[in-house]
């Protein structure tokens, strides 16, 4: 396997290459680490403890087990300090996802730290819809100039893969790639590593996802079979790993199987026979907060509570997983522009989205999938049912900040927490 460049020699071959030659990332790992948006799942869990004994306990233990605080830094490298309190309209928040193994001798060396999954939340201001973005890990962006933790940067990539910007300058090094790709401010983030996956699994007892056919995947050691499967644990882990084990055996194959996890995730979190149980919640809190690291901003009980009572109010047909829009290209991805703009306006602009295209390629619509309805419905609309209120179809932003849905292209592939779906086995 190539070794990634060092920094130095990253920047000669840009300058001896020109300036529309880019690093060249190393070739795929046989083993990336893809986890879930655990991080908004332990928002909702913090404020769901209903005992005010338990509560009070659970604030404090919780409070402890917080991990040091990372410092993000804006494009011109103010620290970014947001107010503490009650979270008052639209907020960001990213989360990477490391490889590294959290230095779990089980996971083996797992070499440079790389965000081999980097998810954006958007939370609306009126807190009635959110979107999670999933950025392809081989996909090619520009990475800004980065802080190199010692006062000083890192240069400037014209074009990189974006699991690179972690290992390069750190979370806030992603931060900023995800904010110069989208155009958004971001000021809160955190990263997980495997720990984290495996014990928030176990918090809620474990996850049930739906596969199409038997999937046996050796690189990870995922072994589930066709039908209902409950995974916790290792096994969760692996599901939301594995990339050759389902779909085209790609990186976007994975994230479409993970949105299958992720929905049965958030439906779980969502059901009264969690939000109703304070050990269920206690323990997704304890997981969640002991095993990421999370930004200055984040790093309070406070902060997290206050954007715990906005996600809590928010339906789950009103929460979009999108794969971020893009086209294979060379050894990667890269973004496919007037889709991405489509989308990145409608969340600049605060409105909500509607996918029209299909799940993706590791993942299908279950069996009366549209007759399923989740924990709640009395607030929940069928799985093949839109938002009532659409943009136009060519997907402009007309009606920018009333609240209106803006419609995304077809080939832009995604699916709301209400639709139940299963993974789909590798197929040649």
């Amino acid at each position: 396997m190539n070794e990634m460049p060092t920094r130095a020699q990253a920047r000669a071959q840009e300058k001896s290459a020109g300036p529309s030659v880019a690093r060249h990332g190393r070739l795929k790992r046989h083993h990336p680490f893809k986890t879930l948006a655990v991080l908004f799942v332990s928002l909702l869990a913090v404020v769901g403890v209903s005992t005010a004994g338990v509560a009070a306990y659970a604030t404090y233990d919780v409070a402890t087990s917080l991990k040091p605080a990372v410092k993000l830094v804006d494009a011109k490298g103010k620290v970014v300090t947001p107010g503490i309190g009650a979270m008052d309209g639209a907020f960001n928040v990213l989360l990477a996802g490391s490889d590294s193994g959290g230095g779990n001798k089980a996971y083996g060396d797992r070499g440079e730290n790389l965000n081999d999954v980097t998810m954006l939340l958007h939370v609306s201001a009126d807190h009635k819809n959110a979107t999670v973005v999933s950025f392809p890990r081989d996909m090619y962006v520009p990475i800004p100039s980065c802080p190199d933790g010692k006062g000083g940067t890192y240069d400037a990539m014209s074009r990189q893969k974006i699991n690179n910007s972690l290992s390069y300058g750190g979370l806030a090094c992603t931060v900023l790639t995800v904010e110069k790709l989208t155009g958004l401010d971001i000021p809160y983030a955190g990263v997980i590593q495997f720990d984290g996956v495996i014990e928030m699994s176990n918090a809620v007892g474990g996850v049930n996802v739906c596969v199409a056919g038997d999937i046996k995947d050796p690189y990870t050691g995922l072994d589930v079979k066709a039908g209902e499967n409950t995974l916790q644990g290792p096994q969760a882990l692996a599901f939301l790993r594995t990339r050759h084990g389902v779909g085209d055996g790609s990186d976007l194959g994975r994230i479409s199987n993970q949105q299958v996890f992720l929905s049965s995730l958030v439906r779980t979190i969502k059901s009264a026979d969690t939000l109703a149980n304070p050990v269920k919640v206690y323990a997704l809190a304890k997981a969640a907060t002991s095993n990421i690291s999370l930004s200055e901003s984040l790093n309070s009980p406070t902060t997290i509570a206050s954007m715990a009572m906005a996600l809590k109010n928010v339906d789950i047909p009103k929460v979009v997983f999108v794969q971020y829009p893009n086209h294979y290209e060379g050894d990667g991805v890269a973004p496919t522009k007037d889709a991405a703009s489509t989308l990145m306006t409608a969340l600049q602009n605060d409105q909500p989205v509607t996918l029209t295209g299909d799940t993706g390629v590791g993942s299908e619509a279950a069996p009366g999938a549209a007759t399923q309805a989740p924990a709640d419905p009395a607030t929940q609309a069928p799985a093949t049912q839109a938002p009532a209120t659409q943009a136009p179809t060519d997907g402009s932003s007309a009606g920018a900040g009333d609240g209106s849905s803006v419609q995304l292209p077809s080939d832009v592939h995604g699916q709301t927490a209400a639709q139940v779906t299963c993974s789909k086995p590798f197929q040649d």
